[in-house]
């Protein structure tokens, strides 16, 4: 081991023994200064930062450096988290700069016990360490001013990245104060801002990576090289759970470029010097394939099952009142079934990792959202130890929790390859890799029966749902399925915020050789649409007005009575649209944040849907930096649209049917409506806003619909509207 990573051990060992918490160290080694992507003058060597715990570093050079632990996949927290540094330390925002953490328990999700990015978390799990963080800088660099100035501490304040003495006028620097700050004792538990005071948080802030991405500096997993890579393709089987019964790679081997070609447990992978042949290598491959015991499975065979399941009772996940005395008595019941398709994470930046393993060591580059997760994975592959395993966080390209596996699927491939390459490699998966590579969002088909009273008014609500288990198998099984019920399944649907007396939610959950994964909001994804789509059934049936049903039956729910309301305000309901046109209405809660959305679509002669505008309002609590939010809700709502609109992965045979883009479509910009933002301000603790504008989108639109044409739709994605009838 050399010297560096012995100091890098040293140095969190200290971190380990803090649970997680903040990391006091008064000595920061010197990896952490090689490791900065983003310094602005290197600094002295012989004259340490000063670095009062794992997320603050402050040079003599005035630059102040947070230390991030999220992964940046576009959501923002290289700005919003050093905003809550920034604010507690007073510090000077044009100096503040940004780097990815390394993997330690320092950096574990204080909820979770992990390092990782994902459940809408970011920010709220941060508020108050991150926070807390700076306000210990400060405090100590406080009474570094007051040492050098021999006057009490309390009579000096912070602002602006300097020291200041009211009383004599005197000002000193951060960085100048650094190396007497690196020799105090840091304090415990220091008080933290009355967020009346607040200069940064809440205000627009300009993000902090946007240099960097329009300059061509930032760098994201695909840009990745090292001395001596290999760039490498692997051919996958094309059912899931196939296997090679054996191969000739001769015509691979052919291509100029080409340097090996290998069986891993995965495929067989194309090892080569570029991209490019890798690819035709693989082209040329000829592989006879077992396709194994899911060959036989089809979308059309999977719908037969599930709309069976879900007209027999399942596991129930939650009850209120008696539902079948309730259904008896109803003066009218309705029963209807929604069905939504299995979906790719599609992100931009496909999956790829770059492993460059050694017989003492590995080290890894890869845009992943879950660190401790990757790095356990890599290595037992590996056959080392997690501590001989570093792993480097470059920007990611889009995640939506596809980089967020617990079974860590292309980080363990990746390193099975560089063992079988014996040397460094860089593992590729194309456009279509990534679409037919599995880990989807999983099919669901549900089935409602609502009944009515002689007023209208819902008195029983029966919701039973079919689909796959993406918690089963995984290291969240024993806390996230409970009585055989996956809590993500039922999620958005069991916590259902309208009041009404009698209400059943069960659950179905088939074992299908399809691999799935969460995907952006997870089961809100498809409770959303089909609770919100069957309540808008519901109200008509009872004669209600959609919008006011909602707000009825929300008078124990204020905080979203209110988005409610401001949707509905700001989205123009009850006015009157042109022929052809209609509005509808969602509302939802999931992340802890509550969105109501407004719709506003036109179908035309030919069941064309055109969505022209979405407004959306959202309770996220405290709100950090505002333009985040509102991007966040603009950009779930496009990500919905393109899920209501576009997409779905069909099987036959076994095998997906899709590939890219032409046939796994995404909105474009064209079809993009214009899109209005309300933030509802709050003093609660921050809450959820990568995913909560994702789960209203596709009720709203098919609510819309019916506003529009008087057509019902119950499956997505809504590729045309069926006029006929």
């Amino acid at each position: 081991m050399s010297a560096t990573e012995m100091k890098r051990r040293d140095f969190f060992k200290t971190g380990a023994a803090l649970g997680g918490g903040l990391l006091l160290s008064l000595y920061v080694p010197e990896w952490v200064l090689a490791d900065s992507v983003h310094e602005a003058t290197p600094l002295t060597p012989s004259i340490p930062p000063f670095a009062p715990n794992a997320f603050v570093r402050i040079g003599t050079d005035n630059i102040v450096t947070v230390i991030v632990n999220k992964s940046e996949m576009g959501q923002g927290v290289y700005t919003s988290l050093p905003m809550l540094v920034a604010e507690e330390l007073e510090a000077d925002w044009s100096k503040v700069r940004y780097e990815p953490a390394p993997v330690d328990a320092a950096y574990n999700h204080p909820v979770f016990g992990i390092q990782m990015t994902g459940g809408s978390t970011s920010t709220a799990s941060e508020w108050e360490r991150f926070r807390q963080a700076g306000a210990t800088a400060r405090v100590m660099l406080i009474g570094a001013a007051a040492k050098n100035w021999k006057v009490d501490s309390a009579s000096l304040r912070a602002e602006n990245g300097y020291v200041i003495n009211p009383a004599s006028g005197a000002r000193a620097s951060f960085g100048s104060l650094a190396e007497v700050a690196a020799t105090m004792t840091p304090p415990k538990d220091v008080p933290l801002k009355d967020p009346k005071d607040f200069k940064l948080i809440g205000k627009p802030t300009r993000r902090l990576d946007t240099p960097d991405k329009v300059n061509g500096a930032a760098q994201f997993g695909l840009d990745i090289a090292i001395p001596g890579m290999m760039t490498v393709l692997v051919a996958r089987a094309p059912v899931f759970g196939g296997k090679v019964l054996n191969f000739n790679a001769d015509k691979a081997k052919a291509v100029p470029g080409v340097k090996n070609v290998v069986q891993i447990p995965s495929g067989v992978a194309v090892i080569a010097k570029g991209f490019w042949p890798a690819k035709q290598g693989r082209d040329k491959l000829e592989i006879s394939w077992d396709d194994g015991p899911n060959a036989a499975l089809s979308t059309t065979g999977m719908r037969e099952q599930y709309a069976t399941l879900a007209k027999t009772p399942g596991l129930v996940a939650r009850k209120v009142g008696d539902p079948t005395k309730a259904l008896a008595g109803a003066t009218k019941t309705i029963t209807a079934e929604y069905e939504m398709p299995y979906l790719a994470h599609a992100a931009m930046e496909p999956l790829n990792c770059v492993v460059d393993l050694r017989s003492d060591r590995c080290e890894i580059w890869t845009g992943t959202q879950f660190q401790t997760g990757d790095r356990a994975a890599a290595a037992a592959a590996a056959g080392l130890k997690p501590e001989q395993v570093t792993i480097h966080t470059p920007l990611l390209g889009g995640g939506f929790g596809r980089r967020a596996n617990p079974a860590s699927d292309f980080v363990i491939e990746a390193v099975q390859v560089a063992k079988a390459a014996k040397a460094p490699v860089k593992v590729v998966w194309t456009r279509e890799d990534d679409t037919r590579g599995g880990w989807y969002r999983p099919m669901w088909s549900d089935r409602f029966t609502g009944g009515i009273d002689e007023k209208g008014n819902p008195v029983v609500w029966a919701h039973t749902i079919v689909g796959q288990s993406i918690i089963a198998g995984t290291p969240f099984e024993g806390f996230l399925i409970k009585d055989g019920i996956d809590g993500t399944s039922v999620e958005g649907a069991a916590d259902l915020l309208y009041g009404i007396p009698n209400l059943q939610v069960d659950l179905h959950t088939p074992k299908i050789g399809v691999p799935v994964l969460w995907w952006r909001s997870v089961g809100h994804s498809h409770n959303g649409f089909a609770v919100e789509a069957f309540f808008d059934e519901l109200a008509h049936a009872g004669g209600k007005d959609p919008y006011e049903l909602r707000r009825t039956l929300l008078a124990d729910q204020p905080r979203m009575r209110a988005v409610l309301e401001l949707a509905a305000q700001k989205g123009d309901w009850g006015k009157r649209l042109p022929a052809g046109r209609g509005r509808g209405i969602a509302t939802h809660f999931s992340f802890s944040s509550y969105v109501a959305q407004v719709a506003e679509v036109s179908v035309d002669k030919q069941g064309a849907v055109r969505v022209h505008r979405m407004v959306c309002a959202v309770d996220c609590g405290r709100v950090v930096n505002p333009d985040t939010v509102k991007a966040q809700m603009e950009g779930g709502i496009n990500f919905g649209l393109t899920a209501a609109l576009k997409s779905e992965i069909t099987l036959d045979r076994g095998r997906v049917q899709q590939r890219n883009f032409h046939d796994y479509q995404m909105l474009r910009i064209n079809e993009a409506p214009e899109i209005e933002v309300y933030i509802v301000p709050s003093t609660e603790k921050p809450t959820g806003v990568g995913e909560p504008s994702v789960p209203p989108v596709a009720p709203a639109v098919a609510n819309a619909i019916f506003a529009a044409s008087g057509k019902r739709i119950r499956k997505l994605p809504i590729l045309k509207v069926d006029l006929r009838g």
